[in-house]
């Protein structure tokens, strides 16, 4: 068995799995015998790599190289709130490194709330609609947001809420894709950074005018001399009154793709060929998970789906009438698509609680222990039980049935006993990376506005 370090394996003296030591055992008193243990594991080893390759899930690659006037540029902007309306909140608030780049909290709380992570509170107890995901992993991804409001078409072209306001020219700054993009839509959103009619000049704009509400952002920039040289740097032979806010969204981009992007994980180990890397239970969760239905959600190397309703309930303020959230078809306007949820990348997953488009589960284990029988879990789901914060208790509705009404098919007969779900979980934790346990480097000791940073140890 292989242990691993930050600089590499090492053999540990001493160790035999469990299924080796029943071998031995098995065979004591006997003068001749070979344990069928190792054997059996390799053959185990050997289905799951097949099963692997089958499914499309290779090790990730190292991610390409982004010049560092980009990503400077884009560390200070995803940290500094000058980007909001009222200049108290950035986007890594929401993301933060020490919460593996979300924010710890069922629903997260955004402009006018104070405090951070799980401590973080709004005095009139308005909440974000949907939990804040994680940043990992971003680059190649061609959808995002829990409802893919933000997606790459088939001919290359980026979608986004902002429709033809996103110009040919915007897109051509766009390095990354639609991962470029992202960062084009929070700063519109009036509960996420923008703030209410009368707070700012950012707020006091129509919420349909993005262009003008990007624009007013370039003139914040640049009345700081700093942002002008570092979007002069970061883009040369482009003066900064050419730009667009499209040139700041990207380098956030290429700060995300720097910094957030993991592939050294236990899983990647064993699909190099270490078949030591996965623990016993990890190994016969990688099977577990390419033969029951998951990876008919978590496809593609990264983890990452597409939409489905996964039978989660409702709650908080929601996004439509009645405080629902129809997800998917408020993008698509497909009857279809109600209710489904992109299916989120899973490397990370275990540092990334709480867990599901609402965060309705704290833990990894309940999360998994959900999708044994979806609809009798979501029928006896227990709020109390699952989010620790009381002000959403009352907002659970009472809409079961509507919700299964359109679950979708893959879980109706998904069923597993508690060995598989440890199993799930012991290889949900095996797509680790250790090093994104801890991130406090990718913070940067101050922005060019001189606003405040927000850092958890302060």
């Amino acid at each position: 068995m292989i242990h691993r370090t930050a600089t590499g394996p090492r053999k540990r003296r001493g160790y035999r799995s469990r299924a080796s030591w029943a071998g031995l055992f098995a065979c004591a008193g006997l003068l001749a015998c070979d344990s069928p243990a190792e054997p059996a594991r390799d053959d185990l080893a050997t289905e799951v790599r097949i099963l692997a390759a089958t499914r499309g899930f290779e090790s990730l690659p190292n991610p390409r190289p982004v010049r560092n006037d980009l990503v400077t540029l884009g560390r200070a902007l995803a940290f500094d709130k000058i980007l909001s309306g009222n200049r108290n909140i950035a986007c890594m608030t929401c993301h933060l490194p020490e919460m593996a780049t979300g924010d710890a909290r069922t629903l997260s709380i955004g402009e006018g709330g104070t405090g951070l992570g799980s401590q973080r509170s709004h005095p009139e107890g308005i909440f974000i609609p949907r939990n804040s995901p994680a940043v990992f992993n971003l680059p190649g991804a061609a959808q995002l947001f829990w409802d893919g409001r933000v997606e790459e078409m088939s001919d290359g072209s980026i979608r986004t809420p902002a429709r033809d306001q996103l110009t040919p020219e915007m897109e051509d700054v766009f390095e990354f894709g639609a991962v470029s993009a992202q960062g084009l839509i929070p700063v519109t959103s009036r509960e996420e950074m923008r703030g209410q009619p009368g707070d700012n000049d950012l707020a006091d704009l129509d919420d349909d005018d993005f262009r003008g509400i990007w624009g007013l952002l370039m003139e914040r920039l640049g009345d700081v001399p700093e942002y002008v040289r570092l979007f002069e740097r970061a883009y040369p032979g482009t003066p900064f009154d050419s730009m667009s806010f499209a040139h700041a969204s990207n380098a956030i981009a290429g700060f995300y793709a720097v910094e957030f992007v993991f592939n050294n994980t236990p899983w990647d180990w064993f699909l190099r060929g270490d078949n030591d890397a996965l623990s016993d239970s990890a190994l016969a969760g990688a099977k577990d998970f390419m033969t029951i239905g998951c990876a008919n959600c978590h496809k593609r190397s990264s983890f990452a789906g597409d939409f489905h309703n996964a039978a989660l309930p409702q709650f908080g303020p929601g996004k439509t009438v009645g405080r629902e959230d129809f997800g998917r078809e408020e993008v698509t306007n497909l009857p279809g698509d109600r209710r489904r949820f992109m299916a989120r990348p899973l490397r990370n997953v275990e540092l990334t609680a709480p867990y599901g488009h609402l965060g309705q589960f704290a833990t990894l284990e309940t999360f998994v222990a959900h999708y044994n029988d979806a609809a009798s879990q979501l029928r006896a789901y227990d709020i109390a039980e699952h989010v620790p914060d009381r002000l959403l208790w009352p907002t659970l509705l009472d809409n079961v049935e509507a919700i299964l009404a359109n679950q979708d098919p893959v879980l109706f007969t998904l069923r597993f006993n508690e060995e598989t779900h440890a199993n799930l979980v012991a290889f949900l934790r095996a797509l680790t990376d250790a090093s994104a346990r801890d991130l406090s480097h990718t913070i940067p000791d101050r922005v060019p506005s001189g606003l405040p940073i927000d850092r958890m140890n302060d």
